[in-house]
């Protein structure tokens, strides 16, 4: 099965940047299309962005302009760039395999001053 690892979780002041990342193994990475989802207290699970195999991107509406996800392949790593932070921003950050069920156990991110 793939296995997702998420690391960079940290407490930020609003304004401040994080950058995020995941280990994937177990799949073929360069062929995988990979997600960050988040998931903010008391609400549902939601896209934050996505890119393909080929490094195609897309972003949540509150993402764009921000956040900047990226890959390298040779390291098997998906990374998540969050920039001017917000609180609403705070939320357990996961990477998934996209369309899978294989998803990491997730990052906390906390912005507050």
């Amino acid at each position: 099965q793939a296995l997702l690892v998420e690391s960079g979780g940290a407490l930020v002041q609003p304004g401040g940047s994080l950058t995020l990342s995941c280990i994937a193994s177990d799949i073929t990475f360069r062929v995988a299309n990979m997600a960050w989802h988040r998931q903010a207290p008391g609400k549902q699970r939601e896209l934050v962005a996505l890119i393909t195999y080929n490094e195609q991107t897309n972003y949540a509406d509150f993402a764009k302009g921000r956040f900047i996800i990226s890959r390298d392949n040779a390291k098997n790593t998906v990374y998540l760039q969050m920039n001017a932070l917000k609180p609403d921003d705070t939320a357990v950050y996961y990477c998934n395999l996209d369309g899978s069920p294989y998803w990491g156990k997730g990052t906390r991110v906390t912005v507050s001053s």
